[in-house]
């Protein structure tokens, strides 16, 4: 059987080096295509990444966003499959996640159900984490629901935090880490397959959720 393509959205909000690392990673992929980037942010520095990787772009509104007459459209414009959240900073409305139900997933630079939730990104995020003195931080990749961070967790990577880190060394580190597996871990849920592992730099330990494949879209069944 000739295995199905998927088509990806991605969406963000702003320099857009997973967007990059993505379209890099997948690029001539049999399978999977970066097919869109959905920006609402106008003034994002991942529209001239897009340029630059003659990725068509959609600059959505905030009105345009939660319009299903206007955003539907443009996701079947492309034949959309997936849709990736790579450092998008809004809400993903109820009629999207109704539309693509366990295929909207979501990059987190923490470990989640610590340190998510509305206004939970970015550097609030490492200096949360920092002052809370976690002994661990790492990246969580999660399916998307109706609420911020809540949708279940497809796989985690973490590292101690060095006493005294701050939050500057703490980013450095996640966006490593997001660099490293997310690509990884976008391929695998994918195409379907099982989960497995992947090499462990020293001192990060990975986390597949054992169930992740009761929500893993089989691509066969397009």
């Amino acid at each position: 059987m000739k295995e199905a393509i998927c088509n990806v959205a991605l969406f963000a909000s702003g320099n857009g080096t997973n967007v990059q690392r993505i379209c890099d990673y997948f690029r001539g992929h049999s399978s999977i295509h970066p097919a869109v980037l959905v920006c609402n942010n106008p003034k994002a520095y991942v529209l001239e990444r897009a340029k630059r990787l003659s990725l068509p772009v959609v600059i959505a509104s905030p009105a345009q966003l939660k319009d299903p007459e206007f955003m539907l459209p443009v996701l079947r414009q492309y034949n959309i499959t997936h849709i990736v959240l790579a450092g998008f900073l809004c809400l993903i409305p109820s009629y999207l996640v109704d539309a693509y139900p366990n295929r909207i997933v979501n990059i987190h630079p923490a470990l989640l159900p610590k340190f998510g939730g509305k206004g939970m990104y970015g550097m609030h995020v490492h200096e949360a984490v920092a002052k809370a003195g976690e002994s661990h931080s790492g990246i969580t990749i999660h399916l998307v629901d109706h609420h911020y961070d809540h949708g279940t967790t497809l796989f985690q990577a973490r590292f101690p935090i060095v006493p005294g880190e701050d939050a500057n060394s703490i980013a450095e580190r996640i966006h490593l880490l997001e660099q490293t597996y997310f690509p990884l871990v976008l391929e695998k849920w994918m195409t379907g397959n099982l989960p497995g592992s992947f090499p462990e730099p020293d001192q990060v330990e990975t986390h597949w959720n054992p169930e992740w494949t009761e929500t893993n879209p089989n691509t066969q069944t397009f």
